[in-house]
């Protein structure tokens, strides 16, 4: 049973890890961000983006809010992989 709930959350972490990924891309080709595509991925990862952003100082016009949180993804991908 613990390793049906570590494949899972491997799987979940991982589809977090490339919607977040996705969005950073689409963001450098259509900053606008508009397009069902676009609406999709903001609308799955801004509820985890926002919280972060509070945390962060502004810096501009660069938000580094996707890739603290691909590092915090990266750190529970690491720990679930080495149960």
């Amino acid at each position: 049973m613990t390793s049906f709930l570590f494949v899972v959350l491997q799987l979940l972490v991982t589809v977090l890890w490339l919607l977040i990924l996705g969005r950073i891309l689409l963001s450098w080709v259509n900053p606008t961000m508009s397009g069902p595509v676009a609406r999709f991925l903001m609308e799955t990862t801004e509820p985890l983006l926002a919280p972060i952003r509070r945390f962060m100082p502004t810096t501009g016009t660069l938000d580094f809010s996707p890739l603290v949180l691909l590092l915090v993804l990266g750190f529970l991908m690491q720990i679930v992989l080495f149960h």
